[in-house]
């Protein structure tokens, strides 16, 4: 039987197991979640910019902001990193381009509305891009998702993935009035960059690969100057949904010609809506060619409806798959086409 003492000592020792017990289950310390911004002028933004930590928001008032804004710090899968506001809460950059060699933020003043490099997961939404050199640029930076946007009255294009920059999208916005200094390369949505350039924005294997990009639901036009979307070489496997194509004020220059030029590889085009009228210049509506071997190919159509204003030639003219043996372009027949010159495609319907 055992005395007082051993029941005393009995029962300190099993507290003790419970207290040790107790502290082993607690949580290890958790980081404190950011506080999130809101700001009303350019300085607060620029500042909000440069100090964003992964998980935070920043939120913009109504308003001009008229500056140079650049995002460089990553967010987590976990914890992205956004940036909203209103669509009357505007960016413009009418800063003019200086620097020399490829573009970086610590060398370059750029005149981008909206840079985001290396600066993996952010989610833009809501807010315009104007008035700027370029709209949105995205470098060197996965996930990142735009959604919502006005972008509008930009010298060149407008949204550009590029430096492999994958896994992003561009959703529900509207891209209007590109090109406005040089036409020819007013693209609404730029994903990759020409094999020329592979130099500034090729990666580890000196290909731009800004792969598996959706481009849905979006509204380009008019007056996109450059195509509504040019799909660069080395860039493969996204998605084209939902969108709408109004071809006015297509410019013609730099072979800008059609609303999709498509040297990328591996994308699906789907239920999207293109429609042309005078003025502009317009030769057919989906393009395809090969700029380096193997390019251009393995890309399908399907359910895509296409007007082109008794002007355009052919909805979908694949003039790259003769050299897609290995990996041949789809054009099925669910696609439509009204008012062609030359009919739905120039390769064979797929059922």
């Amino acid at each position: 039987m055992p005395t007082p003492r051993t029941r005393r000592l009995s029962l300190c020792l099993a507290a003790a197991g419970a207290v040790a017990l107790t502290a082993s289950a607690l949580p290890a310390h958790a980081e404190p979640v950011p506080a999130d911004v809101r700001v009303s002028n350019a300085p607060a933004l620029e500042e909000a910019l440069a100090n964003a930590q992964p998980g935070q928001t920043i939120t913009l008032d109504s308003g001009e902001y008229v500056g140079s804004f650049v995002a460089t710090t990553p967010g987590t899968s976990g914890a992205p990193i956004t940036l909203t506001g209103p669509s009357d809460a505007v960016l413009v950059n009418d800063e003019p381009t200086s620097g020399s060699g490829c573009p970086a933020p610590d060398t370059h003043s750029s005149g981008y509305g909206l840079w985001l490099h290396e600066a993996d997961h952010w989610n833009v939404r809501g807010l315009t891009v104007a008035d700027s050199k370029k709209g949105v640029v995205i470098d060197r930076s996965d996930h990142v998702h735009l959604s919502d946007l006005e972008v509008r009255g930009t010298d060149d294009e407008g949204v550009h993935f590029r430096s492999s920059s994958s896994d992003g999208s561009v959703r529900d916005s509207r891209i209007t009035d590109t090109g406005r200094v040089q036409p020819g390369f007013g693209e609404g949505v730029y994903l990759g960059s020409a094999h020329s350039n592979w130099g500034c924005f090729g990666g580890d294997d000196g290909v731009d690969r800004s792969d598996r990009t959706e481009v849905t639901g979006n509204h380009f036009g008019p007056d996109v100057r450059g195509e509504h979307l040019d799909i660069k070489e080395g860039t493969r496997d996204g998605r084209i949904s939902g969108n709408t194509f109004d071809g006015r004020g297509i410019s013609g220059q730099n072979f800008a010609d059609s609303w999709v030029d498509v040297k990328g590889n591996g994308y699906v085009f789907e239920h999207n809506t293109g429609t042309f009228e005078r003025p502009g210049v317009f030769a057919h509506g989906y393009t395809s060619t090969q700029q380096v071997d193997g390019a251009g190919c393995g890309n399908v159509f399907r359910d895509n409806h296409s007007d082109l204003g008794g002007v355009g030639g052919f909805a979908i003219a694949l003039w790259s798959q003769s050299d897609c043996a290995g990996e041949p372009n789809v054009v099925h027949a669910s696609n439509t086409v009204s008012d062609a010159t030359r009919g739905l495609t120039n390769i064979d319907v797929t059922p």
